[in-house]
């Protein structure tokens, strides 16, 4: 037998990280169903000609499927997802005749990406997404309500204090044109490293690529701006390029930013360096850092997509934002920052005081889970004091105990007990299940 190690990049919970995990998803998915998504799910698998060719590394990250017993020259036809914005363009023009438009869907599943693992960067990970997608046209007021249903979803988290920044790609696609660059694509591409390698990294690889020194300099200077209101486009005007696409860009992100800031001002920041590496995104780009943990990273990214789910007679534009579930929790539990109260669901144990008591023990929690009380009986009869060291150790606020008066229930963390009955006890509202614990930063 081989040994068993980990694999990396494919990261596993324990109990009591799934359970923060777990609550980090319920209150995401209600938001989302508040704001009025449903809900769908895709395959795991799309064909490898439809996931590849989305960006400069989605070729390489896709992980092909085959059949073990499949000939050794058979190529891999389908691959796993790397995102669920490729899958659900693809849904969508599947049941695009059965679907409402503009239609509003939330997908939460897991992606696969074959990168090199490293600190917030798995293989294995969760996405929660929200997109809405519409036939022929979408209205641009999609791209100011996205980032707020986010930031509906965060505020009801316990998460350090973030920041959402914006950008539109017809203003860094209309300044390079109007400096005379060529290869647009390429320079986002580029530019998409800055938070990651520097500026100096970065006029290296523009004037590897054929850029003077000055048109590097001019890049890096638009990608320098940034502004919590429109004040960002006298800034562009100031630098002396111009082009009509340009000019699209400017009024369209200075719209959007007018329009966030009348329902959450101050949340959106326009923010010239923010690309994305997907070349499926058309207009407005969206990512998310956390404050003072920039170094980290987005933990939730998207934009507005006008052609990737097109038939050849209908286009259906959309505009989505993903959260990475994974990459978020992950940073929070190992930075210390969230816990859970308890290891285990169960809030009721019962104790045991011979075998011949396991019949009636079963009973009691069937009519505790009756009433929506989480329970399990003792592994074991013992002594009471093991049966409590047992809840003890799993976190369990509570022991059942049958005694010659009774049923009576102990409160393992305080020490009270007292007399209860199962058809009418309950624990503390905020003891039947477990909660996570925001702790205290430093």
């Amino acid at each position: 037998m081989s040994k068993i190690s980990p694999l990396s990049g494919f990261p596993e919970f324990l109990p009591s990280e799934r359970i923060v995990e777990l609550a980090f998803l319920d209150t995401i998915r209600e938001t989302f169903e508040l704001h009025g998504f449903a809900s769908v799910e895709t395959r795991a698998v799309e064909p490898v000609e439809r996931l590849s060719n989305q960006g400069e590394d989605a070729d390489k990250e896709i992980y092909g499927v085959r059949r073990l017993a499949a000939n050794a020259d058979e190529d891999a036809a389908l691959g796993l997802h790397f995102d669920l914005t490729v899958p659900f363009a693809r849904y969508v023009l599947e049941n695009s005749g059965k679907l409402v438009f503009p239609f509003r869907r939330y997908q939460i599943q897991k992606v696969w990406r074959g990168e090199r693992p490293q600190e917030g960067r798995y293989r294995e990970f969760t996405q929660a997404d929200i997109d809405i997608i519409d036939s022929g046209e979408l209205p641009f007021h999609y791209e100011v309500e996205l980032p707020l249903v986010i930031a509906d979803a965060f505020r009801k988290l316990p998460i350090p204090a973030f920041r959402i920044q914006v950008n539109t790609r017809q203003i860094p696609e209309g300044f390079y044109r109007g400096l005379g660059i060529e290869d647009i694509v390429g320079t986002l591409r580029i530019v998409d490293k800055l938070d990651k390698i520097g500026p100096d990294k970065v006029t290296d690889l523009l004037t590897a690529s054929g850029l003077s020194a000055e048109t590097a300099k001019q890049v890096l200077r638009l990608a320098e701006i940034s502004s919590t209101d429109a004040s960002f486009a006298d800034q562009v005007r100031a630098l002396g390029v111009q082009h009509d696409v340009l000019d699209e860009g400017l009024e369209r992100l200075s719209q959007i930013m007018t329009a966030a800031n009348e329902h959450a001002p101050g949340l959106l920041v326009a923010d010239l360096k923010i690309a994305r590496g997907l070349d499926y995104y058309t207009g407005t780009v969206y990512e998310t850092q956390l404050i003072g943990d920039e170094g980290y990273g987005s933990i939730c990214s998207g934009g507005r997509y006008d052609s990737l789910a097109s038939d050849g007679k209908t286009t259906y534009p959309g505009v989505g934002i993903s959260i990475g579930v994974s990459r978020l929790v992950h940073r929070l539990i190992s930075k210390g920052l969230v816990s859970a109260s308890r290891r285990t669901p169960t809030a009721v144990l019962i104790a045991l005081n011979t075998e011949d008591d396991r019949a009636e023990a079963m009973r009691t929690a069937i009519q505790l889970r009756g009433r929506g009380i989480p329970v399990e009986v003792a592994p074991a009869a013992a002594k009471f004091g093991k049966q409590i060291k047992f809840a003890d150790r799993r976190g369990i606020p509570f022991v059942w105990f049958s005694t010659g008066n009774g049923a009576e229930v102990k409160d393992i963390r305080s020490g009270e007990q007292v007399p209860a009955d199962a058809a009418t006890w309950a624990p503390p509202a905020e003891d039947v299940r477990p909660s996570i614990i925001e702790e205290e930063k430093s």
